[in-house]
């Protein structure tokens, strides 16, 4: 069954801050296998013009996707989350997400497509400092996978 167009638009509540830590920075950074000093160092960071260490491009992954989590768990959306893979991921910077922030996250449905059956959610997350400053615009695609109607009438 197809998500609802009339959806498209919707906002959900900004989430709680999250306060970002030198600590996961770094074990992000380790995780994905980047080596870059401004992760790990303060000073290193601080000589790139930092005041603190930065994180990895793709650190605010896990913070936007936990945020698409009231997209996705919205019972009156309908989405089958059983049946939903990860189709894209970009990004677009104001500045880097440095150790220290309380960063919050609104997530706004942006399109709703079908195609071939597939049902593709686009969401996009706004990630904001505690002053209220944009930091980042993650958008995230994904694809809940048509119903294999044969598998399902046997």
């Amino acid at each position: 069954m197809a998500l609802d167009q009339s959806f498209v638009g919707r906002s959900y509540p900004p989430t709680d801050p999250y306060e970002v830590g030198r600590e996961k920075i770094r074990e992000f950074a380790e995780a994905v296998g980047d080596t870059n000093p401004a992760y790990a160092d303060t000073e290193a960071a601080k000589a790139l013009g930092h005041p603190d260490v930065i994180a990895p491009p793709t650190f605010v992954f896990a913070i936007t996707f936990k945020a698409a989590g009231q997209v996705i768990e919205d019972p009156q959306l309908g989405l089958d989350y059983s049946r939903v893979v990860h189709g894209d991921q970009k990004f677009a910077y104001t500045r880097p997400v440095r150790a220290g922030d309380r960063l919050t996250v609104t997530s706004t449905i942006e399109a709703i497509k079908s195609m071939a059956g597939n049902d593709i959610l686009d969401i996009r997350g706004e990630v904001h400092d505690e002053a209220g400053e944009h930091v980042v615009t993650a958008w995230t695609k994904l694809v809940a996978r048509a119903a294999d109607t044969a598998a399902e009438g046997a």
